[in-house]
């Protein structure tokens, strides 16, 4: 399995392709649509999969899975969020038909050869999830490399994301795939996630 990180031109907010055997499976979709398409080639897309409903993470996603014909995963929040741009931050930016949406909650997902446990993850916003795959760990705008995401937006919550953080605490995995900036290990994130959640425990 390869993981390649895109981070995109205009809104500096990261992409994930997962690639198996000529499959791949993409993480949140506010990358421009060709550097996408030079990464993975002609391999075949399982599905997009979005960690939440802000436009910097979902600005191409009705694009994208008209380009590789796959359905498009999210909370079943997301569509409030996405249809709405003064909920997604996005300016003009909203989506009307869902038609090729798949909603999903916690649980496992099975998407061509890739297995996804599914994690309701809630506090950055009301739809975020996050996905846990062969050991690594993608959250979307929940927790950052030394950080964790905004909780003053539409759908935040200092409980929830209390909740949302203790959840990774007790998670088992290897790495930790952030919506911006850079990647992190579990042993690297202890520390972090302890911080904040001393802090949204006051």
């Amino acid at each position: 399995m390869q993981i390649v990180k895109i981070v995109s031109n205009f809104l500096e907010s990261n992409s994930f392709v997962i690639i198996d055997n000529n499959e791949f499976l993409l993480i949140d979709a506010g990358v421009e649509v060709e550097n996408v398409k030079k990464v993975v080639g002609n391999a075949k897309c399982d599905g997009i999969l979005l960690t939440h409903g802000h436009f910097d993470h979902a600005i191409n996603v009705v694009k994208l899975s008209k380009m590789f014909n796959c359905k498009i995963y999210a909370s079943v929040k997301a569509q409030e969020t996405l249809s709405d741009a003064k909920k997604n931050y996005g300016d003009n930016f909203a989506i009307n038909d869902f038609s090729n949406f798949v909603t999903i909650g916690e649980g496992n997902l099975k998407l061509g050869e890739f297995n996804v446990n599914v994690f309701s993850l809630t506090g950055h916003s009301q739809c975020s999830l996050g996905f846990l795959i062969d050991g690594h760990l993608f959250v979307g705008d929940v927790v950052f490399e030394h950080g964790i995401g905004r909780i003053d937006l539409f759908g935040g919550s200092k409980q929830e994301m209390l909740t949302s953080l203790k959840k990774i605490s007790d998670m088992q995995f290897e790495y930790l795939h952030s919506g911006h900036g850079e990647d992190s290990t579990k042993p690297s994130q202890s520390r972090n996630l302890s911080t904040f959640i001393r802090f949204l425990s006051r």
